[in-house]
């Protein structure tokens, strides 16, 4: 499945009818291929127990039977998931000319997307799922529940990512992944989608809030989520550019091929040392080029889910 082109996102900007698509064309290209299974379908009858909901016991087999049984459906579980989000400035890159009320591809908007997505799904399985916004602060932090009013509230919240630009906003991850962790009380699916470009001089502070994590017996899956064309390859023309750091608002003119191969080196060592501390303390890294498909971001989470539940 390919991502939604930049003129879909333009266009549309509903954000729940774009996740809807996304997963929909996710599901389609399943049954095409060997996770075809997939799907919250009926899987078998069950003894019905006195005192659980009605709404799934089988009348028809009662009929024939005498007997009460309820239907049983696959992807039937508790599942609690919790969706971090990065709004930091450096998650506003890139930036692009936008008209009031339309929103543009950047990792942000890219997030709320995939985010919004996974929601769909997260209904879809009827699980629950919350949502915790962090920048140099928690801006917010909602607990998991799987209503109606919970998701127009949530997807309320992501849409305001989509079309905002904030500049000079810097991250303080390390505290803030501290604090989630320590408000979500129960076993949970932690989803995070960062760039992890952390404030912090030192990254071991940023390394022990995700094996703190850890500790609380949360599951973890990192989303790293960068525009690899320039963030990690630094592929740009060989001429004069005036870069700009999103949330200082330093600035340095400099031709690209000046500092291609110290740059590329040092976002690679770092890289690598992310990714090092992840599989130490078990946590699942995937990096999310926002120029690719929702599918690297919608299979993980399945596998995931699938060995876990």
């Amino acid at each position: 499945m390919n991502i939604l082109n930049d003129y879909d996102i333009r266009q549309t900007g509903n954000l729940e009818l774009l996740a809807k698509q996304v997963v929909e064309g996710f599901i389609i290209g399943l049954h095409k291929s060997p996770f075809h299974g997939f799907s919250v379908e009926f899987a078998e009858h069950r003894i019905y127990n006195p005192g659980e909901a009605t709404k799934n016991i089988d009348w028809k087999v009662f009929a024939r039977t005498d007997r009460l049984y309820s239907k049983q459906y696959e992807e039937e579980t508790n599942l609690r998931c919790q969706i971090v989000i990065d709004a930091s400035s450096s998650m506003y890159f890139p930036e692009a000319p936008i008209k009031k009320g339309q929103p543009f591809a950047n990792k942000i908007a890219f997030s709320s997307l995939a985010a919004a997505s996974l929601i769909h799904l997260l209904q879809k399985q009827r699980d629950a799922y919350g949502l915790s916004v962090f920048g140099e602060t928690l801006e917010l932090h909602t607990p998991c529940k799987s209503s109606t009013q919970h998701r127009n509230m949530i997807m309320s919240q992501l849409s305001g990512y989509l079309d905002n630009t904030q500049r000079n906003k810097g991250t303080n991850a390390a505290q803030c992944l501290h604090q989630i962790a320590e408000a979500i009380h129960r076993r949970s699916l932690v989803v995070i989608f960062s760039d992890m470009f952390e404030s912090s001089e030192n990254p071991e502070d940023l390394f022990s809030a995700l094996q703190h994590l850890k500790y609380n017996k949360h599951e973890v899956i990192m989303f790293h989520v960068v525009d690899k064309q320039h963030e990690i390859d630094f592929d740009f023309d060989n001429r004069p550019y005036i870069f700009v750091d999103l949330e200082t608002g330093e600035k340095v003119r400099l031709q690209a091929n000046q500092v291609k191969d110290y740059y590329v080196e040092q976002v690679q060592k770092y890289k690598q040392q992310l990714k090092m501390k992840c599989l130490q303390y078990k946590i699942d890294f995937v990096e999310a080029d926002i120029n690719e498909g929702f599918k690297q971001i919608l299979m993980p989470y399945l596998m995931k889910r699938g060995k876990q539940y």
